[in-house]
């Protein structure tokens, strides 16, 4: 979306939800997995992040640094389903304690995807 303008940008952080207009204040926010909605004139294109920061600039460019996005309507709610059981299986029977806590963390991530897909979130 590099260079691309648009009305609002609204998305999660941790110090809470923002909505981004032109002239915000310039800030950095570190994002929490979830949403980022781009609001423009002709619709909204939303992307699941995992996380990043977000950077506002004071010439009203918001730059987003995120390891992974991907466009929302290109998830498969089946498969994030079936990855969520596998992670929850894996967290609770696990032998080795990193693999219980990578199990841990998938799980907490497909939950917020799982949560993203059924427009509970932001």
């Amino acid at each position: 979306m590099k260079g691309t303008e648009v009305n609002q940008v609204d998305m999660s952080a941790v110090s809470g939800d923002l909505g981004v207009l032109a002239d915000h204040v310039p800030t950095i926010e570190q994002l929490k997995p979830g949403v980022i909605d781009f609001i423009s004139d002709s619709g909204s294109q939303k992307y699941f992040v995992s996380g990043g920061f977000a950077i506002m600039n004071p010439n009203s460019v918001l730059n987003i640094n995120a390891v992974e996005a991907f466009k929302l309507e290109d998830i498969d709610p089946q498969a994030v389903a079936a990855n969520l059981s596998e992670s929850q299986r894996l967290a609770t029977s696990a032998k080795d304690n990193v693999i219980k806590e990578a199990a841990a963390i998938e799980v907490e991530l497909y939950e917020f995807l799982q949560s993203a897909l059924s427009g509970k979130a932001k």
